[in-house]
């Protein structure tokens, strides 16, 4: 059993684990421990978590999310296939405390007459220094 927060725990038939080959690192002992850990959660059937949730979850996981509605998480950073496990399951659970946390609901606001008018007479404003940058026109010099 997985511990997500007080109230939330996954069980152990919603965790697969499967352990595989890792690159990098390690000389010859690579080529013969599986010490790499692919760890699945079977987040769409999951009776711990709401609706609201696991739409967060699918949204948060992105690629990680899999067509039946599984999280794949990977990990082969260390040589211990204990530690891996250890950091995979972490990641898993960072995920999902995202996921909990609920986004406060934006209210649409409008910005006020003057702000509007404010911020037009600053464009305007920057508009005619820019002009006055511009070359003479060859006109404009035969006045002078």
């Amino acid at each position: 059993m997985l511990r997500i927060s007080d109230n939330i725990s996954l069980q152990d038939w919603e965790l697969t684990e499967h352990f595989t080959r890792a690159s990098g690192p390690g000389g010859q002992n690579v080529n013969k421990v599986s010490s790499a850990v692919e760890l699945r959660f079977e987040a769409a059937r999951s009776p711990s978590l709401t609706d609201p949730v696991k739409s967060r979850l699918k949204k948060l996981a992105g690629r990680k999310w899999t067509k039946d509605g599984a999280i794949i998480i990977q990990c082969d950073e260390t040589r211990h296939q204990a530690r891996n496990r250890e950091i995979a399951r972490a990641r898993l659970v960072e995920l999902i405390s995202r996921a909990l946390i609920t986004p406060k609901r934006r209210i649409p606001t409008r910005p006020t007459k003057a702000s509007q008018r404010r911020r037009l007479d600053s464009k305007k404003a920057r508009a005619g220094v820019k002009v006055t940058r511009g070359r003479l026109r060859p006109t404009d010099a035969a006045d002078d």
